[in-house]
């Protein structure tokens, strides 16, 4: 037994203010003491780091210990925000919003951080029950706050939480913010000196608030006037579910108010449940999770099927087959350029708009916003270079952010939520399935269309998960692999380029090098003939290490959709099959 580890962990133990922490912590430490290996094993990926602020802020395994989720972490994670966020002008008087999804402990580490914000002279206001992460983003735009936390591990499995920051500008915190308040963290004392008000003491102080109702209205309005078409089918069977998350509420209210009168939600996943007790894992895109709407879809016939993520930030979208039996789910490539192409070409035909996609999205909306004369740009994966981004846009040339998307089921449409909104692109979606149905058309219909239109591009993607320390050193390895690797051509495609972005250095075939625009980020991107690609990066989120693929063809005059479609897959099975060799 490492002497050292066992000295760390006894130290965060005697420093943890949460009885049920401390005596899960003493009791692996036992466990540990006594030879127990798998015990050993735990202890050491407790304590093999910290949780730092990633894609939004922390986000891990609920468990006691530095390197998992838990009220000694967050205490000390809202001390350091606390603590950077007062050298902002007005910050304390601003306040701070804070939401929470239906997760296990979220409510506790919600008011744990209300409470620590508190006693650090910050008004904080407090969601009186469980919420949407897009209605928090909202909420801190909206009531001027100086920043927001929501409590939240969005669709990861059941054993997960987090905490995601906003900064007063309602968009999620980038570089330097992430940096500061994780110096913060690290100079703050152990949690339990954190200063801290009880809960009742704060708002019987007036410092804690609710939000109040009137916010969850503006939000539904503002989303209502996204709206690009009045009428429409609307009265076409809709299949809806929460996965037993959060977003329940305010998707009917919003579906309802746009007079959809058939919205059918999935019983037994309409309430929140953060033990997920219908679904192996909480996201739509994973294999089994939508079965139950499926089965309701087909008995309700329904015209189409709607999922949001438990935070309801995402949406995932299945419509009926060509064949009419059974439902397609389409992928998040596919739901942003079917939302992307009907936000440009619906909405306003204004000069200064802008579209925005994350660089391993596909890159067909870029296709169609230059075809249309749309300004297009890509940023780094995650929502929070989207919407800083499109800030930026705005201050800095005056264009108007119209929509944005990452393939992860993440979209936005308009400015009214600075991060990814899976309720208000339900509403949009909807609006947009209800007119097509009243012109004779499908969904199917409209994306084939758009591929003669525009080019046939596929997607793919291969994720390798590597949990715990030593995944996290072969994740790291691998990287280093792919960073050292120099082939001309990768399956049936001929490489042009490969871009490193930790260097931010693109390499051409011909060995000419020319930096990278976007901020310094670990993913190697390999371009190849026919504005094909691979992009591999690891996730910010989860221990998994991803490889995206996209591949692009065109449709021949008279050719076939199903053949045209085949012939691009088979290509795309090549190349996935020959990188994934190259990468070991």
């Amino acid at each position: 037994m490492n002497d050292d580890l066992l000295a760390r962990a006894k130290a965060w133990t005697s420093n943890d203010p949460d009885e049920g922490a401390r005596a899960e912590l003493t009791g692996v430490i036992e466990a540990a003491t006594a030879g127990d290996a798998k015990a050993q094993a735990d202890l050491a990926d407790r304590f093999a780091g910290v949780l730092e602020f990633g894609t939004a802020g922390l986000r891990g395994v609920l468990g006691a210990g530095p390197n998992r989720m838990n009220r000694a972490v967050v205490l000390r994670a809202t001390h350091g925000l606390a603590t950077h966020l007062a050298t902002t002008a007005d910050a304390k008087m601003r306040g701070v919003v804070i939401g929470y999804d239906g997760r296990r402990m979220s409510r506790e580490l919600a008011e744990d951080t209300a409470c620590v914000l508190v006693a650090h002279g910050f008004r904080a206001m407090l969601f009186d029950e469980v919420c949407p992460t897009p209605l928090t983003a909202f909420a801190v735009s909206h009531l001027g706050a100086a920043a927001g936390v929501m409590v939240t591990a969005s669709h990861n499995p059941p054993e997960y939480n987090g905490y995601k920051v906003y900064w007063g500008n309602g968009a999620q915190i980038i570089p330097p913010i992430d940096a500061d308040i994780a110096r913060a963290i690290d100079a703050g004392p152990p949690a339990n000196q954190v200063p801290r008000e009880s809960v009742d003491a704060a708002r019987a102080s007036g410092a804690l608030t609710t939000v109040a109702p009137e916010v969850e209205r503006a939000y539904l309005d503002a989303i209502a006037a996204l709206g690009l078409r009045a009428g429409g089918q609307r009265d076409l069977p809709i299949v809806y579910t929460p996965l037993h998350g959060v977003g329940h509420k305010l998707a009917r209210m919003a579906l309802t108010e746009a007079h959809f009168s058939r919205m059918f939600t999935v019983a037994e996943q309409a309430e929140p449940d953060g033990e997920f007790p219908t679904v192996a894992f909480p996201n739509p895109e994973e294999k089994g999770a939508m079965d139950l709407s499926f089965a309701l879809a087909a008995k309700e016939h329904a015209a189409l099927v709607l999922a949001n993520d438990p935070d309801a930030d995402r949406l995932a979208v299945a419509v009926p087959s060509r064949s009419g039996s059974g439902y397609v789910q389409l992928t998040g490539n596919q739901v942003g350029v079917l939302l992307g192409h009907y936000v440009i070409t619906r909405g306003p035909q204004e000069a200064n708009r802008a579209v925005l996609a994350s660089i391993v999205s596909s890159p067909m909306l870029g296709v169609i916003a230059r075809k249309l004369g749309v300004h297009y740009e890509e940023t780094l994966t995650g929502f929070k270079w989207i919407a800083n981004r499109a800030i930026a846009l705005k201050a800095e040339r005056g264009l108007r952010f119209v929509f944005g998307y990452e393939e992860a089921l993440g979209y936005t449409v308009g400015e009214v939520v600075r991060d990814k909104d899976g309720v208000s692109a339900a509403l949009l979606f909807a609006e947009f399935v209800a007119g097509l149905a009243s012109e004779g058309k499908s969904v199917l219909d409209e994306l084939e269309q758009i591929h003669r239109d525009f080019g046939l591009f596929v997607s793919s993607q291969v994720n390798v998960t590597k949990k715990g320390a030593d995944g996290a050193a072969e994740i790291r390895a691998l990287m280093d692999r792919l960073r050292a690797l120099r082939v001309d051509a990768i399956g049936p495609l001929r490489v042009v380029a490969k871009s490193d972005f930790s260097s931010r250095v693109r390499t051409s075939n011909d060995g000419s090098q020319s930096d990278i625009a976007l901020p310094k980020t670990n993913m190697v991107a390999f371009e190849l003939e026919g504005a094909s690609r691979i992009i591999a990066r690891p996730s910010g989120t989860e221990p998994k290490v991803k490889f995206y693929f996209d591949v692009r063809t065109e449709i021949a005059d008279g050719e076939a959709f199903a053949l045209a479609e085949a012939r691009a897959n088979d290509e795309m099975a090549a190349l996935r099959d020959a990188f994934v060799a190259l990468a070991g």
